[in-house]
C-alpha cells in the first residue's frame, strides 16, 4: 500500500488556501486596527478572537453538515468552492476599507470574510482522511501539512515585497495576491480531484480497512485514557494560548520594539515557516521513531528556549532568525503529532467528535490569548509578549507529561487514525 503523492498534494489545495489567508489576516488586520482604526490593544485583541469564536460554533454545524450533503461533487468539495469564492469577494473590501477609513465597511467586511472561511475550513480538513486509506493518513499529514506551510510563505513574502516602508502603507496589493491564490487552489482542486469518484474506488480498492475501521467504532474508553485526553486537550489549549499571542501581536511588536518599517516584520515568520516547511517530513519520520510524545516535549523545550531568547533582543538583529527557525521546527514537531494523538484515543470510534475536541481547546485557547495578552501589552508594556508565551509553554510541558496514552510504536503503524491540523 502506498501513498499517491501527486493526489495528496492537490488534496492540499485546500489547506494552502486556507493558510495563505489567516498568516495574511493575522499579520495585516491588527496593523489596520492600530494604525487606521486607532484602537487599544485590548481592543485590538478582542477583535482577532472573533475568528475562533465563530470556529467554535459554526466548525462542528458546517462539518456535520458536510457529512450529510451527497452532490455530484461531492460532500465537502461544494463547501470549499462556495466557501472560496465568498472568501475571497469579502476579503477584498478590506483593504478598501482600510483607505477609506470607513470602520463600518471593515467590520461588516470583516464578519463576512470570517463566516465564508469558516464554511469551508470544517471540509477543507475532512477532504484528506476521505480520500486516504488509514494506514497511509500519517504520511498524507505530513504533505498537507507541507502545503499549508508553503501558503504561509506565500502570504508573507507577499507582505515583505508589497507593504512599503511608510506609516500607513495600502495592503491592497496583499490582498489581491492571496485572493489570486486562493482562486488558483480550488480551480486545481477542481480539475484534478474528483471527490466523489475517489472516495467510491478508495473504498473498493481497500474493503479491509473499511471493515477494520467498523469494528473499533463505538469501542469504550477506559478511565486512564479519559485522563490522558484531558490533560492532551489541556496541554493543546496551553501551547496555543502561547503561539497564537506571539503570532497575532508579532508586527506590532517588531514595529514599536524592534523597529521594523513596512513589511519587515515579516522576514522572521518566514524564517520560520520555511523552517516548519523543511522539517514536516523529517519530524513525521522522526516521531514513528521516537513516538509522538517525546516528540511533542522535544518541541516544546525548545520552542521555550527561544521565546526565552527573543525576549532578551533590545532591538532587530539577524541572529534572532535563528531562533525563529528553531521555532518553526518547533510547531511542526508539536502540530503535526498533537492532532494524531487525540483521535489515536478514539481507537476509531467517533473521530469526527475527536476531532471537534481538538479544535475546540484549541479555538477556545485563541479565543483568550488574544484578549488576555492585549491587556499585557497595552497596559503593563510590549515586552511582556514572549515572557506570556514561555509561562504558557512551561505549563504545557507539565500538563503533557502526564498522557500516557495516544502515542506512536512502530509496530502498530499500520492502524494509526492520522489527520491534519489548521491555525490562524
Amino acid at each position: 500500500m502506498k501513498l499517491n503523492y501527486k493526489r495528496t498534494i492537490f488534496v492540499g489545495l485546500a489547506f494552502l488556501s486556507i493558510c495563505a489567508f489567516w498568516q495574511m489576516y493575522d499579520s495585516i488586520i491588527p496593523l489596520i486596527l492600530q494604525n487606521t482604526f486607532h484602537l487599544g490593544e485590548t481592543t485590538i485583541g478582542f477583535v482577532m478572537s472573533i475568528d475562533n469564536v465563530l470556529a467554535v460554533f459554526l466548525l462542528p454545524i458546517i462539518g456535520a453538515l458536510s457529512d450529510k450533503v451527497n452532490t455530484r461533487l461531492g460532500k465537502r468539495t461544494p463547501f470549499i468552492l462556495v466557501g472560496t469564492l465568498l472568501s475571497v469577494i469579502c476579503m477584498l473590501f478590506l483593504p478598501l476599507s482600510d483607505r477609506t477609513q470607513n470602520l463600518w465597511l471593515f467590520v461588516i467586511s470583516l464578519g463576512l470574510t470570517l463566516i465564508a472561511m469558516a464554511l469551508y475550513r470544517s471540509p477543507s480538513v475532512a477532504l484528506m482522511p476521505d480520500l486516504t486509506p488509514k494506514p497511509l493518513r500519517s504520511k498524507a499529514n505530513a504533505i498537507i501539512n507541507l502545503m499549508g506551510a508553503i501558503g504561509g510563505v506565500y502570504a508573507l513574502i507577499l507582505i515583505s515585497k508589497l507593504v512599503k516602508k511608510e506609516s500607513n502603507p495600502s495592503y491592497l496589493p496583499v490582498f489581491i495576491g492571496v485572493a489570486a491564490i486562493m482562486l488558483l487552489a480550488v480551480l486545481l482542486l477542481m480539475l484534478t480531484i474528483k471527490e466523489k469518484p475517489l472516495a467510491t474506488k478508495i473504498a473498493q480498492e481497500y474493503p479491509e480497512e473499511m471493515k477494520l475501521e467498523l469494528e473499533e467504532e463505538n469501542e469504550p474508553l477506559t478511565v486512564a485514557v479519559k485522563k490522558s485526553l484531558r490533560f492532551i486537550l489541556i496541554s493543546i489549549s496551553l501551547w496555543f494560548m502561547a503561539y497564537n499571542a506571539v503570532t497575532t501581536a508579532f508586527s506590532r511588536y517588531a514595529t514599536k520594539v524592534w523597529k521594523l518599517e513596512g513589511g519587515g516584520f515579516a522576514n522572521c515568520l518566514m524564517v520560520a515557516t520555511v523552517a516548519a516547511i523543511l522539517s514536516y517530513i523529517p519530524i513525521g519520520m522522526l516521531s514513528s521513531r521516537i513516538g509522538r510524545k517525546k516528540s511533542i516535549l522535544g518541541g516544546i523545550i525548545i520552542m521555550t528556549g527561544c521565546y526565552v531568547a527573543a525576549a532578551f533582543y533590545p532591538t532587530y538583529h539577524p541572529t534572532i532568525n535563528i531562533f525563529f527557525a528553531l521555532i518553526g521546527f518547533s510547531w511542526a514537531a508539536i502540530n503535526v503529532n498533537s492532532l494524531p494523538m487525540v483521535v489515536e484515543m478514539s481507537k476509531g470510534s467517533d473521530i469526527g467528535k475527536f476531532t471537534g475536541l481538538y479544535y475546540t481547546f484549541s479555538m477556545s485557547a485563541q479565543i483568550v490569548t488574544p484578549i488576555l495578552s492585549g491587556v499585557f501589552l497595552q497596559y503593563v508594556s510590549y515586552r511582556t509578549l514572549f515572557p506570556y508565551a514561555v509561562l504558557f509553554m512551561l505549563f504545557a510541558f507539565f500538563t503533557m507529561t502526564q498522557v500516557k496514552h495516544g502515542d506512536s510504536r512502530p509496530i502498530k503503524k499500520q492502524s494509526v487514525i492520522e489527520h491534519f491540523d489548521v491555525e490562524d
